[in-house]
């Protein structure tokens, strides 16, 4: 999707904020002996401070190192491809100068040294890896935040850039969001109070999780996690002080199962390399996908005419967000009902989603396209039923689709179905206000199972 960018401008505001968060966070931490020395007033501007610039890692970092004299960068590992070469060329450029380089392994519940098996014999079916890990791996615990930091030697610590220095428009914030998401660490601990401490919902988590509508059917922690405002060590160490403190249960449970799946998704990634990105997936499977622009387009305006698919698009267009629930019937709309390449989709999202996390995002898509590992043949989502089993009344779709205000329950899922009379007294015309659906589900899903079944009889 060369016309949008990898990274959009909710995702880029999210980062924006985020880092002004992480550098008022730094400049609160005052050597407490200087604090002191200098008197309470000067001292609480004496803390540290996060040096900002725009540019290439490769360039920018070996710049700093020879201006202040730095004898060795410290950084987190990554495992995919764009990321690794940015590692490669900074470990280059630094090595030049003699700048010793040292990588760690984070952003994972379990360790890497923590697993019983080398990254080459991750398991291809998840199950069997979280039987195993849960087993035999223990979760590291977190550190303690420091209580002090020295101040930064003589630097120019930068300006933070505008939305508008990345070549993007400021995104306008849309009262129906689920929730008005702000970057940074402090914002995502909050979030975390208000859902397990304040709100108590992470007892009810299991239950409501594949709900769509409202702030607290779900954690919402993933923005925060994705971009390492959030440790999910530390909201493993959370959930435990909740079964200590509150409950113990099925709900508390499934939040660190999903963690695990995060977990899970990484390391396969590790494992595969590239494999994650190719169109025939992480098994190979050569699918002659289509690339329809003309219904790609439909599907990321939200107007296919299948109410639950085409609310949960736009709410992601208006706010960078959508639930699980939603993105895997989407995901399975495009690829199961249209056909269209499974790629597309997954740079949609990249582009979009305030959440963005490049392991679970390819590996969801993979999964979802039938071309991932752990996938189970030519599985689909039924649209129709899973609108009426998680939307029962129509809230959520008329939430985002105003032009279904006036449908009953009864018809909001399937409103292709509404006679001429009851279009006129609800004040909606088929393929005027609403759109007709841009396929049948059942045929469309029908041809392209033939088309699945093919190319797997074909590899084997």
């Amino acid at each position: 999707l060369h016309f949008r960018a990898k990274t959009g401008a909710f995702r880029a505001q999210f980062l924006l904020e985020s880092v002004a968060d992480l550098r008022n966070s730094l400049r609160s931490l005052n050597p407490a002996d200087l604090g002191k020395s200098l008197g309470s007033n000067l001292g609480s501007n004496l803390g540290s401070n996060l040096v900002v610039r725009r540019g290439l890692p490769e360039q920018i970092i070996p710049s700093l190192a020879k201006e202040l004299g730095i004898s060795a960068v410290y950084y987190h590992r990554e495992v995919t491809s764009e990321e690794l070469a940015v590692e490669s060329a900074l470990k280059k450029a630094l090595a030049q100068i003699g700048v010793k380089v040292k990588s760690f392994w984070g952003s994972t519940l379990f360790h890497i040294n923590e697993l019983p098996f080398g990254i080459p014999h991750i398991p291809e079916v998840f199950t069997q890896f979280r039987k195993q890990v849960e087993k035999s791996s223990k979760v590291y615990p977190t550190f303690p935040t420091p209580k002090t930091l020295p101040p930064l030697p003589k630097v120019d610590v930068g300006e933070l850039p505008q939305l508008a220095d990345l070549g993007l428009e400021p995104p306008v914030p849309d009262q129906r969001a689920v929730l008005q998401f702000k970057g940074g660490e402090t914002a995502g601990l909050a979030r975390l109070d208000h859902y397990f401490w304040e709100k108590d919902c992470l007892k009810r988590y299991k239950q409501t999780r594949n709900g769509m509508l409202g702030a607290d059917y779900s954690s919402k922690l993933s923005p925060w996690l994705a971009l390492g405002c959030l440790s999910p060590r530390y909201i493993y160490q959370q959930v435990q002080e909740y079964e200590t403190q509150r409950v113990k249960n099925d709900s508390t449970y499934w939040l660190v199962f999903e963690l695990l799946w995060r977990d899970y998704f990484r390391f396969i990634c590790a494992k595969h390399g590239n494999r994650v990105f190719r169109q025939s997936g992480l098994q190979g499977v050569s699918i002659p996908w289509k690339v329809d622009w003309k219904r790609f387009d439909l599907w990321t305006e939200g107007m296919t005419g299948f109410p639950l698919v085409d609310a949960n698009m736009r709410e992601l267009t208006a706010t960078g967000f959508m639930s699980n629930r939603g993105r895997q019937n989407v995901a399975s709309f495009l690829t199961k009902n249209l056909g269209i390449n499974w790629q597309m989709g997954a740079e949609w999202f990249e582009s979009l989603l305030i959440d963005y996390d490049v392991c679970s995002n390819w590996g969801n898509w993979n999964y979802t396209a039938g071309v991932g590992n752990d996938a189970r043949g030519f599985r689909y989502f039924n649209i129709q039923k899973q609108s009426k089993d998680y939307d029962p009344q129509g809230k959520y779709v008329k939430h985002w689709l105003p032009e279904l205000t006036s449908v009953p329950a009864r018809k909001v899922h399937e409103p292709w179905t509404l006679s001429s009379d009851e279009q006129k007294r609800y004040g909606l015309r088929i393929g005027v206000d609403y759109p007709q659906p841009l396929v049948d589900l059942w045929k469309s899903v029908k041809q392209n199972e033939k088309v699945y079944n093919g190319a797997i009889s074909r590899r084997s």
